[in-house]
């Protein structure tokens, strides 16, 4: 993979996570009920979000 697709690709990333993740309710009260692990476990599986990262990330490796 090119330098420059793969820079490209971590800035799509790092936006799309300053955009919906940095400071999510959800993931917050998520947090506060179930804890760090039910929290995380929920945008990995359920997250619109958290899957698109997915999807980068595949891309990545």
């Amino acid at each position: 993979m090119k330098n420059s697709v793969r820079k490209e690709l971590l800035i799509q990333v790092e936006s799309l996570m300053n955009q919906y993740c940095d400071g999510c309710f959800l993931h917050q009260q998520l947090k506060k009920e179930g804890g760090r692990r039910l929290a995380h476990r929920f945008c990995i599986s359920q997250c619109t979000v958290g899957e698109k990262l997915q999807r980068y990330g595949e891309k990545l490796t």
